[in-house]
This record gives C-alpha cells, structure tokens and sequence, in this order.
C-alpha cells in the first residue's frame, strides 16, 4: 500500500506539472512567446546548474535544478501537442518502448553477464533499429571533453579497443613525444594543434581505463585553482599588479596548506 500511495504522490506532482504548464502556456505573455529554439540555451544552461549541483553533492540544489529541467521537457512537450506533432504521451511512451526493447535481459529472455555486456548489447540493438553507425547518437554540441570520453565509450563496445591500460599509457607518451617535437619545429600551428589535440584524446582514453571521468576531474582542479587564487586576492596585502610572482606562490602555498587542513579537519 505503502508504494501504491508513493506512486500516486509522484503522479500528482506530474499532473499538477502539466496543469500549471498549460495555464502559463495561455495566461503568461513571456511563456506564450517561446518557442523550441528561444528555450534552448536556457536548457544549456539549466542542464550545466545541475552539472553544478552534482559536483558538489548538493541534494536541495539538485532537486531544484532537476525541477527546472523537468519543466523545461514538459515545455518543450507542450510546443510540439500545439504543433499537432507529438504531446508528452508520446515522448514518454517512446521513450518507455526504447527502454523495453534495449534491455532484452529485464523484459526479454537474454542472459548477461556484467554492464559491460549490457552495455555491448545497447549498441548493438541501436545499430539493429537503424541507426547507421556507433557514433550516431553522440551529440555535435557536446563539449569536446565529454565528446571524446563517448565516442571512447561507444567505439569499445563494438571492439575497437586497447587491450589494457598500459598500451593506453604508452599511447599516451608516444603522443607526448610527438607533441614535443611538433613544438621544437616550424611546424604550422595547426599541426601542433593536432598534435596537442592527440595527447588530449589519448589522455581521456587513460583516464577511462582508470575509471575516471576526465570532465569531473578538470572541473574539480577548476573549482580547487578558483578557490585558491580567491584566497590570493583575500590576503593580498596589495595590488595583484604589484606583487611579484614569488610573493603571489607564497599566498598560493598557504591557501593549500589552510584549505587541505580544513579538509581533513572535515573527515
């Protein structure tokens, strides 16, 4: 009883969604005017605010940024019924269909061993519905970080792979003794362009063999080197313009030593 009452909560809230959605969609001159393309850089922009949320673990600020982003595909739902080309039924109901078919293994008689292969079998089955090539689905607009984390992914699952992470690694020196030597010539800037942009990929490559996500981990320097250099504008005793780079580190090694203090201080 206890989940059927959850269950009718969760569809409430959705209901009230939708019904607060068609009363703006008439009543509010601002939401009225909107259109697919005027809520797309709003969406780029709600989607990186819960970037920033999980980041930092933050469960209130990832329960409001998911609701942004909730209202934002109910939006977008609401534009299409108006346009006579799908509703939020339709989406949904798409959307609940791919899922069935994609996990033969849930709904299905097809036995896996681990998410590697269930994740091999996802690729295949989207290759089976018709998509033309592996790498159909990664997005243009992805940032080039992520962009190449995914295609990583997606290329493994039909083969195309390293056997282990020291051929990756060796990979990655290779790449760097290219890119090493592109800079000690007259080569042009956009070979060493590509040359800095093969150490890049071949990192990423490495760093998902160690099971780290590359944009999370440069985010979190970001964040750490943001931090930092605050500290150095806090404590500064005058102008940045007027320090000197020896007198500036000197800030920058007490910020670390404070902030890691404070750190394990929190453990």
């Amino acid at each position: 009883m206890p989940e059927v009452l959850n269950l009718q909560k969760k569809l409430d809230a959705f209901a009230r969604l939708l019904k607060i959605m068609d009363e703006l969609r008439e009543q509010c001159p601002w939401d009225r005017k909107q259109t697919f393309q005027t809520l797309r850089n709003l969406t780029i922009e709600e989607t990186y605010e819960l970037a920033d949320a999980i980041l930092e673990e933050n469960h209130q600020d990832i329960k409001e940024e998911l609701g942004d982003i909730m209202l934002h595909m109910v939006f977008y739902a609401k534009i299409g019924e108006e346009k006579g080309a799908f509703d939020i039924a339709d989406a949904i109901n798409d959307n609940c269909e791919k899922l069935i078919n994609r996990h033969p293994h849930i709904y299905g008689d097809t036995k896996v061993k681990d998410e590697e292969e269930v994740k091999r079998n996802w690729e295949q089955l989207k290759l089976k519905e018709g998509k033309k090539s592996t790498l159909g689905g990664v997005p243009n607009s992805l940032p080039a970080m992520v962009k190449a984390y995914r295609m990583q992914e997606k290329t493994a699952q039909v083969g195309f792979e390293w056997e282990n992470a020291e051929q990756v690694w060796e990979k990655v020196e290779e790449e760097m003794a290219e890119l090493h030597e592109a800079m000690n010539t007259k080569d042009a800037q956009a070979e060493r362009e590509e040359e800095f942009g093969d150490v890049l990929f071949s990192l990423i490559n490495y760093a998902r063999f160690q099971n780290i996500d590359p944009e999370t981990a440069l985010e979190r320097v970001n964040k750490k080197f943001k931090k930092r250099f605050e500290y150095i504008e806090e404590k500064a005793p005058k102008s940045l313009d007027d320090m000197s780079l020896e007198e500036m580190d000197a800030l920058w090694n007490e910020a670390k030593h404070t902030f890691r203090a404070e750190k394990e201080g929190k453990k």
